[in-house]
């Protein structure tokens, strides 16, 4: 069977990956709007909420660190946490989510999380990784001693930060830069979270508040 709406199978993965990368902001957005109203459909626990703050405080924390040492598109970086996992960011994101579908104790969201990051976030990860093996000659081997997500306890210790020419290379001495964390705006995530769990201890009693709500 052919015809124009026909895929060939090596490029349907190359395809869903740029959707994927387009669609992902609005759908956070989606999937908040689910959170809030599964927040209004279920009165969240106090303990619940408690026990959510160690995944969510790690995960802020995993993502603070690593912005402050990535140059997205420019540098190969296997410093920091980037010796231990090859996607902290993700890492990071993924325990927040997870501790504030924990905080609701909610199967939907948890649910929903997991099918957002299986077919949202496993292309872009391979797509950007497919970048990096093309413009950094190092990827190869990094790939081969650290883990994609999973981080491995001791840090890889073959590193350097390479540029995408291959030639310029700082130190593996290079620390953590307060500079890049401001510049990629990654405190929005720990407002962003503040927010959240605002909207957990007293959007309810709020909403409640209002005649005709309750």
């Amino acid at each position: 069977m052919s015809g124009r709406g026909t895929v060939p199978a090596n490029r349907l993965l190359p395809s869903w990956q740029r959707l994927a990368r387009r669609i992902r902001v609005p759908l956070g957005f989606v999937v908040a709007a689910l959170y809030l109203f599964e927040l209004w459909r279920h009165a969240p626990r106090p303990a619940a909420i408690a026990w959510s703050l160690a995944l969510v405080i790690p995960g802020l924390w995993l993502r603070a660190y690593a912005s402050g040492y990535v140059k997205k598109n420019r540098e190969l970086t296997m410093t920091g946490p980037y010796a231990h996992t090859r996607n902290p960011l993700y890492l990071g994101s993924i325990l927040i989510a997870g501790g504030f579908a924990l905080a609701l104790l909610s199967w939907l969201m948890a649910v929903v999380l997991a099918v957002v990051f299986a077919l949202i976030y496993v292309p872009v990860i391979a797509s950007e990784e497919s970048f990096l093996r093309t413009a950094f000659p190092q990827f190869g081997e990094y790939c081969r001693n650290v883990p994609r997500l999973l981080p491995r306890l001791t840090p890889f210790r073959g590193g350097s930060r390479t540029d995408a020419a291959g030639t310029g290379v700082t130190p593996v001495s290079a620390g953590f830069s307060f500079a890049l964390y401001i510049r990629h705006r990654e405190y929005n995530a720990a407002i962003g979270s503040l927010l959240l769990y605002l909207c957990l201890l007293f959007l309810r009693p709020l909403l409640q508040a209002i005649p005709g709500l309750r």
